[in-house]
């Protein structure tokens, strides 16, 4: 009998092992399949309009919430989506790392750095307080913040894992985020003539409110190279603070543990395992140990990655709590994008 014993936990570990690896394959599936869809549909508009202006990964998102608004996944397909929404994304973002130099960005200039710095910090504490002056939860309203005052979708997704943000928060953030994203890839280049800026100008306002970094293309393109030069390095300047933030945030994330929970925790308890993953990468990159060549295979990992964690999120989302929150959430979002386009163009003439 105690050879039974013995044997059968030794033979059920493997086996519980596989069918735990085999249970995410449907599930992985799913939200591939949901990606791919959504990067023919960007690429269909961007052979219409030339410029994808809503990004495969808000489609994912959307694809997904809509897919899960007349189907409910099976517990077959749920391992796979929650393995896609927590696990890949953040490899996604311990990837992201190895595309950024800090060398590029300190060629910029102390006083730009300082500037760009200073609005993410600004717009970062005044949306959070916004968010809670609106009723919303503390985790949606750092979302919305990070969301709104570093690299929209990006940042959301980048800081969703560390506050332990749910699938709900995460969609509600990036929905409404990513909406008034393409609006103001629609509607700033018509402050170029109302505010009378000139491409340098516009360059460093379209990089420091558009959300994300091919949006700040689409938004630069009608006024020249130079505007579009410009406003891609202030793009990649701002979304260099997500790494401070990120790790602010996770050094932060111990506190609103209970006691039991904070005592006799280290350093790599506090800070997650993708996000020190970041900082390595982007200090081997810097030091250029990670050739340039390297950078493009592993941006386009980065963003299929992405796409398929954001499908996985919108599977995982019921459209009716968004409608509960959703008037509150527009409002903090809006008022934060006014409050960031505001600060920007106050900053934009003083460089004039």
């Amino acid at each position: 009998m105690s050879q039974n014993q013995a044997s059968s936990p030794a033979g059920a570990k493997p086996a519980t092992a596989a069918s735990r690896i085999f249970g995410l394959i449907p599930g992985i599936l799913l939200c591939i399949a949901v990606a791919g869809v959504s990067a023919l549909l960007e690429r269909a508009e961007l052979g219409v309009f030339e410029h994808p202006y809503v990004e495969a990964l808000v489609m994912a998102i959307l694809l997904g919430m809509a897919l899960r608004s007349f189907w409910k996944p099976a517990p077959r397909w749920q391992a796979g989506i929650a393995f896609s929404a927590k696990q890949l994304l953040e490899v996604a973002v311990m990837l992201l790392g190895a595309s950024i130099s800090f060398a590029a960005i300190a060629a910029s200039g102390v006083a730009l750095l300082a500037s760009i710095a200073a609005v993410v910090v600004i717009a970062l504490c005044v949306s959070f307080g916004l968010g809670r002056m609106l009723g919303l939860s503390t985790r949606l309203s750092i979302l919305i913040a990070c969301g709104n005052s570093i690299c929209g979708n990006s940042a959301i997704a980048a800081v969703a894992p560390i506050i332990g943000a749910n699938n709900d928060e995460i969609a509600s953030s990036i929905s409404f985020t990513a909406i008034l994203g393409v609006m103001m890839v629609l509607g700033l280049p018509l402050l170029i003539p109302l505010l009378q800026l000139s491409a340098t100008q516009y360059g460093i306002l379209a990089g420091l409110t558009v959300y994300a970094v091919p949006q700040v293309l689409a938004a630069t393109v009608p006024a020249g190279l130079v505007a579009t030069q410009i406003g891609t390095l202030v793009k990649l300047m701002r979304v260099l603070m997500l790494g401070p933030v990120v790790v602010g945030l996770s050094l932060a994330a111990s506190r609103w543990q209970s006691d039991a929970k904070k005592t006799n925790v280290g350093f790599f308890r506090l800070v997650p395992w993708f996000i020190l993953g970041f900082l390595a990468l982007a200090t081997l990159r810097s030091l250029e140990i990670v050739p340039g060549t390297v950078v493009g295979p592993v941006t386009k990992i980065t963003g299929f990655l992405t796409v398929v964690s954001m499908a996985a999120l919108g599977l995982g989302v019921d459209v009716r709590v968004l409608a509960n929150v959703g008037g509150r959430v527009t409002a903090a979002v809006t008022l934060s994008l006014m409050l960031l386009l505001g600060i920007s163009i106050a900053l934009v003439h003083w460089f004039k």
